[in-house]
């Protein structure tokens, strides 16, 4: 399906975003609400390690469909890919802008779901 060197880029950055997916579940994991982002310094660190995580996601999401030149993320349509890769570009370019209920709200809804579609996007790559 991919060449030898494609599929070893896709996989590399495919770990690359499953790493930083386990990173944010780990920093999120006593967050309760949108406002403990925001109690104090350590909150708000938290908030901007998160925000800069989901920057690089996107990020690797957009190299990944430009690798395979838009035909691979198509396969796994339970994640809305455009939206994966918009939140890079909201964060990247209006981070003073940035909404702790947005970011809560994927932290809670979207990023176990979009973990096990990357498990199952990397098994299917390296088959």
């Amino acid at each position: 399906m991919y060449g030898n060197e494609q599929k070893l880029m896709l996989l590399s950055t495919l770990e690359d975003i499953k790493f930083s997916i386990e990173l944010i579940q780990k920093r999120f994991k006593n967050i309760n609400s949108s406002d403990d982002f925001l109690k104090d310094d350590d909150s708000l660190e938290k908030l901007d390690s998160i925000s800069m995580r989901l920057v690089a996601i996107g990020e690797g999401f957009k190299n990944i469909d430009k690798l395979t030149q838009g035909k691979l993320l198509v396969n796994y349509p339970t994640i809305p890919w455009k939206q994966v890769k918009g939140v890079r570009d909201v964060l990247s370019h209006h981070y003073f802008d940035m909404d702790s209920e947005v970011i809560f709200e994927i932290c809670k809804n979207d990023i176990d779901n979009l973990l096990q579609t990357t498990i199952n996007i990397i098994d299917n790559v390296k088959d």
